[in-house]
């Protein structure tokens, strides 16, 4: 169907990613450090985003696109919600997650070690994470370790492409959601490109977040 739909401009996007934080949908993502629009069916063509853009660089156009489908974003939401949003600290006591433990549920966790099947994918919440964040945050495995099961690697110090082994992986186990976890470092846009195209691959829908950490050790996205 012919609609209204964002169009951001790649030339003119300098990666701040707020755009994306301003999407209630979903529908915008970070890929190698710039802006894009991940699924056309999630974007509803109010144009949240375009106020939030500091530099201009999305616009309206219309053209071919699939239609809004409110359920699908909805869904979504809701299960991310039950299964993979972030903890909050001030809802967890020491009691209930004892400081310390490491929350690892399987071996190994590099993505070129991996196997493509294994019985602790089925019904997985898979955690696809760049090595560096567990070093800059401080509470990575209780946050974002728990209750998933984890791969992590790096693009640009390993050498390879993620994304078919990962496309196999989702495609040939029951993975319930998925979780990328990233520096805000230009280099770490590998490994987010790599499992969001490895899940577009795959051919499942699945409820997905990029959360992104900076330097610091903040949560940013």
């Amino acid at each position: 169907m012919i609609r209204k739909i964002i169009e951001i401009d790649q030339e003119k996007c300098n990666g701040c990613g707020i755009c994306a934080q301003a999407c209630h949908e979903g529908a915008i993502g970070m890929i190698n450090g710039k802006a894009a629009l991940l699924r056309e069916d999630y974007c509803d063509g109010l144009g949240d985003c375009l106020p939030a853009c500091p530099v201009g660089a999305i616009t309206f156009v219309e053209r071919e696109a699939a239609a809004y489908d409110e359920a699908a974003v909805k869904e979504s939401k809701r299960q991310l919600s039950g299964q993979g949003q972030l903890s909050s600290k001030k809802e967890l006591s020491d009691k209930e997650q004892p400081s310390g433990r490491s929350q690892l549920r399987q071996w190994p966790v590099q993505i070129k070690l991996a196997p493509l099947t294994a019985p602790y994918f089925q019904g997985a919440h898979l955690l696809i994470a760049a090595d560096c964040t567990a070093y800059a945050y401080a509470d990575f495995h209780q946050d974002f370790i728990r209750g998933k099961i984890t791969l992590i690697g790096c693009p640009k110090l390993d050498g390879v492409d993620y994304t078919e082994k990962l496309a196999e992986i989702i495609k040939r186990n029951e993975i319930s959601a998925l979780t990328i976890v990233r520096m805000e470092v230009p280099c770490c846009g590998g490994i987010e490109h790599a499992a969001v195209t490895a899940l577009k691959m795959s051919g499942k829908f699945l409820p997905w977040q990029v959360v992104t950490i900076s330097t610091q050790g903040e949560i940013l996205a």
